[in-house]
């Protein structure tokens, strides 16, 4: 059913007015050079990309051929401003009579003629359409000088991190002159007291603790303010420990050198014996060392027990062309623990960190190895071990930029998108392979394959003595683990294991070294002579088959992923444990990545921080980096004596050790989450280690890359975009109404729908906004609950993908059916989210859509048309009642001449509902008091039109009040008064418009203030201050009342004073109801 909305003239061809025309009482508003041929070369370049008449919008799952990369310019700007004259056009009918001439279309103007306005390049006032009201001040406002700065104003000042206000109050208090007392060292650019005895000492390197003094002696510092001995990092800027303390690396090439000068005097004075102090040397050469040993030999029998456990299988040692590489696994292993173990000591934020060798990289090694054998050929062993090794190290050194790359452009956040399930169920896939790799060690087995020949081999007496007695002795150990909490009893319990194996031996029979390892109880001893940098020699490039290392980049991009993991969850777990405030993710991924990349480079394989081992290691005494240097030469140490024990070393001690993670690791990821994952998640894990146990490890990891993103899908997608709905009768514009128009739009308003939509938009979320708006135009919702005009806010809205934008399509079509107006508010047209909902059709050929850019803005669009309904019925009305009777056929006569306005009105439910209550609300009260006080001047009239809502006095009450208001012009951009000044009158506007700006540390908000209305009254009548700016947009009429002439009236005229305070607590009610229903709403 075809219809023709109300509408007002362009916005262009209006009255004056401070947001249409450049004159020299508006504000001024600018428009650079180069936004005015951006413009114009918009409209060029995009003015035929919407023009042709035979387009047809694709179906949604067609994406060819449905976006536009070419979009006409659209000013939403210039649109709500339109919005904002409609406003002021249709608040001047309110007083309007007969005698005003005013044009007939102005309420038979289609609102969407003018709401693209923009994309005209010509007209008067094309460049001033786009600017922003911005009030003008006071040419005459005396600028507030500020006072001298107090001890308050320390801290605010100083931007960059630093001491708190306390510590900056300290550092600045005048300090006296040190005229005696022990003398001064500079050291490190501080003024260090040389107390008697001791040689110099660098305060900044033993920096200040928690019993340091704020307030130090006389004798202990100089406090001259300007004494070149403090320096800006001195350690009283950080005493506290209140913010974090940022050290520089470069203050510019004096400071660099002068530290350099420093740090030689500081070496030469060190090395020259007259400056040693006994107990200083004593101290530090032999206590300190001392106190770390119980800490270095926990930390050196875990890396031992490691050593021996992932080491020695770093390689498939079921596969004969792997078989006597055990000892060059442990001497790998060492390496990259050591090199680790140094680089954490040197850089990382935690004095105490233990790194070691990353053990969950054995799955991808292996994996890594049965590939390559296959492709290189088992009939070239040299060739396989060379491949092998060169592929090992090349995934360190790929791990190694991975993790450097993280940390450079700070971008370790990133890994905890990963969801934690999934990380579970890798953990539990490494667990599967260790019990399998513990059977396979055990047992001796070169093939492993979940078959019934393997299951008849595991259950042969020889094999099966071998594997059961490792797997009960690992049963026990993480059963009594959970009683027995002293930290040396894991170690302790797994060096028994060799002591009672031999023991049995010797009981036994002889002990026979060699016919212990053929019948597989020990390892098999290293060749004679073998020593521990035999790894080394296995580089043998000219051998690499590159073919083969290039397919295996598939399991080193996995190995990398799974890297990647543990760094972001060891260090804040270290921080959190360690109490340290200060640790920086960044700098420690740089730190991995130096120390993999390193290890590679020297042959070894990917290392990480321990979070376990550090724990231990701290708590034992090791909180140091002199402990952690100490461990690592103890590890060196091991690893030059170690190969000739590994021939000794039983079997099932190793085994022991790889069940005993094993169960660990599948107990964390199968019994631990049952209770606290839903059962899509679990099932997620079961998958995830099942695919890495039997099929693949790198499928797995894969696997679950890919149920990740299905997890995150499923999840969003159940998280509805809709984040509220209202009726207009609940939530309303902000704009400062008449009575009269307030009455009206209290009962249409509810054709107005809003629906905010919150996050990011995307083919799974707009599934629900789609099926919302269909319930709303369903047959019996719309017959129930008819609307007009739909707002989707997208305020908060972060971003669309295209199949969302493509649904916005088949809402509005949808909505066109119905003769639904859609708006969009809360984006600009140009911002990114507006641009993509173009580029797929949406205002351009795919019928009426307005962008608003916030939701005042629509509500005020939708209120107007309402307006308009309720003035082009009082224009029929009128028509009827003045139009002359020339025949006896007076209803046929009127019904010639009214019929189009009356039956434009009626020709729908909706359409119908409005006339009915603009009749009422017009024969009612508006017309009856129109006849009444079309003779009565101002200002009474206007008090009339403005009370009538709010008080039962006629106007020969209001009468008695005239000689109590002045009339003032105000010409369009003069600032009626500012935020904070004191209310000295109020005002009744009686022609133009004011805007009222609240700028609030909560947020900004402006409210426009139309004629027929008050401003001013709240503050004035509670004597308190102005709470916002109001300054005049176009030109104003208003008649004032100023504090002189509100005394007298309450000594003259009681009543009319008693009155007027009524009306103002009404008024003020109605206008914090309207802004906090809006101000509710948009926040939500």
């Amino acid at each position: 059913m075809s219809s023709v909305p109300f509408g007002f003239t362009s916005w262009r061809r209006r009255s004056p007015s401070i947001t249409s025309q450049p004159c020299s009482r508006d504000i001024p508003r600018t428009q650079s050079p180069s936004q005015v041929q951006r413009g114009q070369a918009d409209a060029r370049l995009l003015s035929s990309s919407v023009s042709s008449l035979g387009y047809r919008e694709p179906t949604r799952s067609f994406i060819p051929g449905s976006a536009r990369d070419r979009l006409s310019p659209v000013d939403s700007a210039s649109y709500a401003r339109s919005v904002r004259e409609d406003t002021a056009e249709l608040a001047s009918y309110v007083l309007a009579d007969k005698k005003d001439a005013r044009s007939p279309s102005f309420l038979t103007r289609r609102t969407s003629d003018a709401s693209y306005a923009g994309i005209e390049s010509s007209g008067p006032y094309h460049e001033s359409a786009g600017a922003d009201d911005v009030p003008v001040t006071n040419a005459e406002t005396i600028e507030e000088v500020s006072e001298p700065g107090t001890p308050d104003d320390i801290g605010e000042h100083n931007s960059a991190p630093g001491p708190s206000i306390l510590a900056s109050m300290i550092k600045s208090c005048p300090r006296p002159k040190n005229t005696n007392g022990p003398t001064e060292t500079e050291a490190g650019g501080q003024a260090v007291m040389a107390s008697p005895g001791y040689p110099p000492v660098n305060d900044k390197v033993n920096g200040s603790s928690e019993t340091t003094p704020l307030l130090r002696s006389k004798s202990s510092v100089s406090c001259l303010p300007d004494s070149p001995e403090l320096s800006d990092v001195d350690d009283l800027d950080d005493i506290e420990s209140q913010k974090p303390r940022l050290q520089p690396w470069y203050h510019g090439y004096g400071s660099v050198r002068e530290r350099t000068r420093v740090k030689v005097r500081g070496i030469a004075t060190t090395m020259n014996p007259k400056t040693w102090d006994k107990k200083t040397a004593w101290q530090r050469m032999v206590m300190d060392p001392v106190s770390c040993m119980p800490a270095v030999v926990l930390g050196l029998l875990l890396n031992i027990l490691d050593a021996l456990s992932y080491g020695m299988i770093l390689f498939p040692l079921g596969n004969p062309i792997f078989s006597s590489l055990g000892p060059a696994g442990i001497s790998i292993f060492y390496v990259s623990t050591i090199v680790s173990q140094i680089t954490f000591s040197i850089g990382s934020i935690f004095k105490g960190v233990v790194g070691s060798e990353l053990i969950e990289v054995v799955p991808f090694f292996h994996s890594m190895a049965a590939t390559i054998t296959v492709l290189v050929g088992e009939d070239k062993p040299e060739a396989v071990i060379a491949t092998t090794i060169v592929s090992y190290a090349m995934s360190s050194m790929m791990t190694g930029l991975a993790f450097w790359l993280l940390g450079k452009f700070k971008l370790g956040y990133i890994v905890g998108f990963i969801p934690r399930h999934i990380l579970i169920g890798c953990i539990g896939g490494v667990g599967w392979f260790l019990l399998q790799t513990g059977v396979e060690v055990s047992a001796r087995m070169d093939d492993f394959r979940y078959d019934l020949n393997t299951a008849k081999r595991l259950l042969q007496p020889d094999a099966l003595i071998q594997w059961i007695i490792p797997l009960i002795l690992a049963i026990i150990l993480f059963v009594l683990q959970k009683k027995i909490t002293s930290k040396y009893f894991v170690s302790a319990y797994i060096l028994s294991i060799p002591l009672v194996f031999y023991f049995f031996v010797l009981s036994f029979d002889s002990l026979d070294p060699q016919s212990l390892r053929d019948s597989g109880w020990i390892f098999e001893a290293p060749r004679a002579g073998e020593p521990w940098w035999y790894f080394w020699s296995l580089y043998k490039f000219h051998l690499v088959d590159w073919s083969a290392v290039l397919q295996t980049v598939g399991a080193m991009f996995a190995l990398t992923f799974f890297s990647l993991l543990h760094v972001p969850i060891n260090v804040p777990a270290l921080a959190q444990t360690t109490g340290e405030d200060n640790a920086d993710l960044n700098h420690e991924l740089k730190l991995h990545g130096y120390s993999n990349f390193i290890a590679g480079a020297l042959g070894s394989m990917q290392n990480y921080l321990v979070y376990a081992n550090s724990v231990f290691f701290m708590r034992s005494g090791g909180d140091s980096r002199l402990a952690g240097f100490m461990l690592a030469a103890f590890t060196g140490v091991v690893m030059v004596i170690g190969p000739v024990v590994i021939g000794y070393i039983p079997v099932m001690m190793v085994g022991t050790l790889i069940f005993v993670l094993g169960i660990e690791l599948l107990a964390d990821a199968l019994v631990n989450p049952r209770h606290k994952t839903k059962l899509l998640e679990y099932l997620t894990i079961l998958a995830i280690i099942l695919t890495m146990g039997i099929y693949d490890f790198v499928a797995g990891i894969f696997l679950g890359i890919i149920l990740a993103f299905v997890s995150v899908i499923v999840n969003q997608s159940r998280v509805s975009a809709i984040r509220a709905t209202y009726t207009g009768d609940q939530v309303g514009s902000i704009v400062r109404r008449n009575p009269t128009q307030c009455h009206y739009l209290r009962q249409v308003s509810r054709q107005t729908y809003i629906i905010k939509l919150s996050g990011n938009l995307f083919f799974g979320t707009i599934v629900g906004v789609e099926k919302k708006i269909r319930d709303l135009v369903a047959d019996d919702a719309f017959a129930d609950h008819p609307i007009k005009y739909l707002i989707i806010d997208l305020w908060q809205v972060t971003g669309i993908d295209y199949s969302a934008a493509e649904g916005f399509m088949i809402i509005n079509r949808l909505l066109q059916k119905r003769g639904v107006v859609l708006l969009i508010s809360g984006k600009d047209a140009d911002s990114h989210i507006g641009r993509d909902l173009r580029a797929v059709g949406l205002g351009e050929s795919s019928g009426e859509v307005k962008f608003m850019p916030d939701l005042n803005s629509a509500l005020e669009s939708c209120e107007n048309e309402q307006l308009k309904a309720l003035y082009a019925q009082r224009e029929a009305l009128r028509v009827i009642r003045d139009s002359p009777s020339r025949n006896l056929d007076v209803p046929n006569c009127n019904k010639s001449v009214t019929s189009p306005t009356l039956d434009l009105l009626s020709q729908s439910p909706r359409r119908n509902h409005l006339n009915t209550v603009a009749k009422n609300v017009l024969e009612e009260h508006e017309l009856q008091r129109a006849e009444r006080w079309r003779s009565i001047s101002e200002p009474i009239r206007l008090m009339l039109q403005i009370f009538h809502e709010l008080s039962d006095k006629n106007e020969d009450f209001w009468f008695r009040a005239k000689a109590y208001f002045v009339r003032r012009e105000y010409p369009a951009g003069t600032v009626l008064f500012n935020r904070g000044d004191s209310a000295d009158g109020f005002y009744l506007l009686e022609r133009g418009e004011l805007r009222a700006d609240y700028d609030m540390p909560q947020g900004k908000l402006s409210e426009p203030i139309v004629q027929g209305t008050t401003c001013g009254e709240l503050p004035f009548f509670s004597q308190t201050e102005r709470t916002a700016t109001v300054f005049a947009v176009k030109d104003c009429v208003a008649w004032f009342m100023d504090r002189e002439n509100w005394d007298r009236l309450r000594q003259q005229e009681n009543d009319i004073y008693q009155e007027l305070l009524c009306i103002s607590l009404k008024l003020t009610t109605e206008r914090m109801n309207a802004i906090g229903n809006y101000t509710l709403a948009n926040a939500n």
